[in-house]
């Protein structure tokens, strides 16, 4: 039987597009990388991500409701690995530039393209839950490669 290092190498093979979902709930705001971001429906708009039970992302994403989805360009691998870092929430935002979307999520300032959630469902997923966004509102960036994660390192595509 396959353990979940086994899963976490055998996945590190396959390319995945690199965001970060952020949420403010009444000030409390955090950002994590995330590689796990998924089209679900056309109609209506979802789109899921995966959150582990233990980040703090996590709870401060019930409490908000509402997330940004920050998709970055191939140059931001510097940005994602601050957020990837687990940075304690007072240096989180230190250099680290935002805005407020449309719908009122906080987005990161430079990316590809933005999305902004409502939370629509959740789902247990073993040490993570699949948070169901329902898309209120997307925008697209200047256009420019993305960034993706493989075999322990980011790449522009």
């Amino acid at each position: 039987m396959n353990d979940g290092g086994d899963l976490r190498s055998l996945m590190r093979l396959f390319p995945s597009g690199v965001c970060v979902v952020t949420a403010d709930a009444g000030g409390d705001r955090i950002g994590v990388t995330i590689g796990s971001l998924v089209s679900l429906s056309l109609d209506p708009p979802l789109v899921g991500v995966s959150v582990g039970k233990d980040v703090a992302l996590h709870e401060l994403l019930r409490a908000a409701g509402l997330f940004g989805v920050s998709l970055l360009r191939g140059d931001q691998a510097a940005v994602a690995a601050h957020f990837a870092r687990g940075t304690p929430p007072l240096g989180l935002w230190s250099g680290i530039e935002t805005r407020t979307g449309k719908a009122g999520a906080l987005l990161l300032a430079e990316a590809l393209a933005w999305l902004e959630c409502r939370v629509w469902a959740e789902y247990d997923a073993g040490d993570h839950t699949l948070f169901v966004g329902e898309v209120v509102a997307l925008e697209e960036g200047e256009p420019a490669p993305g960034l993706v994660y493989r075999e322990h390192g980011y790449h522009a595509l």
